[in-house]
């Protein structure tokens, strides 16, 4: 069984271009915090030391710090952050990135770039029938032999209900399911695991996903069953 690794987070002040909209402030909070940093680190638990790593998504870098201890290059991708006020807040502390703003549906990298493509509760916010689509461009720009790691919530009811009271609805911003995530990443991915979260009455609220491209030749991505479905609803 692997050691989980734990989250390396800077006090809270010295992240820079935090949105009002970025989940941040819930990792400081006493109940909601060790919630919010668990489901991190089971996903920085997945990734295997290296040396290039792309971080999409990653917002006010919440991951950056421990990425740093576990690659030569860190790189990140994000469609809203201002990543040079981001990039000059980790400089300040001794951590290089190379931060670009850019879509997962059209990553800006050369084929083959990383050995690790990291995205944490991101996929749930694509539609269904643009989850192929990311899939092929993680795929081209990880290295024969490189990992995907993924972090999507499960949905929960009583969790829904309980977000909501903090202002947050979650059915506003989340559209793709973790059965659907974990179908487009099998149809162009060979699956090394999955790693589920559980809390508490809610049960399984988070799943970790750890797929790997393949060393042979590319093949034709395969259609998934659910992915198909999922496409023709919309």
């Amino acid at each position: 069984m692997k050691s989980r690794r734990r989250l390396k987070l800077l006090p809270r002040r010295h992240y820079r271009d935090v949105r009002w909209n970025d989940p941040l402030r819930f990792y400081f909070f006493p109940i909601l915090g060790p919630l919010y940093r668990r489901r991190v680190e089971l996903c920085l638990t997945e990734c295997r030391p290296g040396h290039r790593v792309l971080e999409v998504g990653f917002g006010s870098g919440v991951a950056i710090p421990t990425l740093d201890e576990l690659y030569d290059e860190i790189h990140g991708v994000d469609m809203y952050a201002h990543v040079e006020e981001v990039g000059r807040g980790f400089a300040e502390h001794g951590i290089e990135t190379d931060l670009r703003k850019g879509d997962v549906l059209d990553l800006p990298y050369d084929a083959e770039s990383f050995d690790t493509v990291l995205l944490i509760s991101v996929l749930e916010h694509l539609q269904p029938h643009d989850l192929p689509r990311a899939f092929r461009e993680v795929h081209r720009v990880l290295r024969a032999g490189g990992q995907l790691v993924y972090g999507v919530p499960v949905e929960r009811r009583l969790l829904a209900l309980a977000f909501r009271g903090l202002g947050y609805d979650i059915r506003e911003h989340h559209f793709s399911t973790e059965r659907q995530v974990a179908a487009a990443a099998r149809a162009s991915f060979e699956e090394a695991g999955t790693v589920s979260m559980r809390w508490l009455l809610f049960g399984k609220i988070y799943e970790v996903g750890h797929f790997t491209k393949s060393l042979a030749p590319d093949p034709a991505p395969r259609p998934s069953s659910e992915s198909a479905g999922a496409d023709s609803h919309n």
